[in-house]
């Protein structure tokens, strides 16, 4: 069998919501501007320059960027975890042939850290990337599904005129993913074995 499977990361593959609430704090004390990093969490998903800028002045928020992406190794990495199945979930891809391809909207050298901390291995990595703009990679890539817990991780799935696998472990329900365009709907990676099995090989 040929082919991949793409995942999206945080809250796909990760729970990252400890390590970046983490980071927003840390940012906050090397700013001086005040990040609520309680609700930060919950909307995971959209690129980190779309957070940031409601809460710094728009002509402060590159260097807002620069200044997390430098603390995030030293307080993002250690406290995240995978999700429920996530291992799982990709030791299934590859007992069916398939690669393994990650697109993220997180930085790709970020992305890879995570990975790395958590023994994760990624065939491919694409980063830096949301929404439509994911579409390309998975073309290039050739995923076949893509799996993604956000309304734009569907949009990028339907864009690239794959299936998209929701799962409701990030910010959007069922019904927001469906109405993006999901093919299926999650509640984690526990069942996604199962479906993989049955989408792919058939019943």
């Amino acid at each position: 069998m040929s082919g991949a499977v793409g995942f999206d990361l945080d809250m796909t593959l990760i729970d990252s919501r400890p390590g970046i609430h983490a980071a927003y704090r840390a940012l906050t004390a090397r700013t001086g501007v005040f990040v609520d990093a309680d609700l930060a969490v919950t909307r995971l998903g959209p690129p980190l320059r779309t957070e940031l800028s409601e809460w710094f002045p728009a002509e402060d928020v590159e260097a807002a960027v620069t200044t997390y992406r430098a603390l995030y190794p030293e307080y993002a990495i250690t406290p995240t975890v995978p999700t429920p199945g996530a291992v799982e979930a990709l030791a299934a891809v590859r007992a069916l042939g398939l690669r393994v391809v990650v697109v993220t909207s997180k930085l790709g050298t970020l992305a890879r850290l995570h990975l790395d901390h958590l023994g994760m291995t990624a065939d491919e990595l694409a980063g830096d990337l949301f929404a439509e703009g994911k579409a390309a990679a998975l073309t290039e890539h050739g995923v076949r599904w893509y799996v993604g817990d956000h309304v734009a991780d569907m949009i990028a799935a339907r864009t690239a005129g794959v299936p998209g696998i929701g799962v409701t472990t990030g910010p959007c329900s069922a019904e927001e993913l469906r109405s993006a365009g999901a093919s299926y709907v999650l509640p984690d990676l526990n069942p996604f074995p199962q479906l993989l099995r049955e989408i792919a090989v058939g019943p």
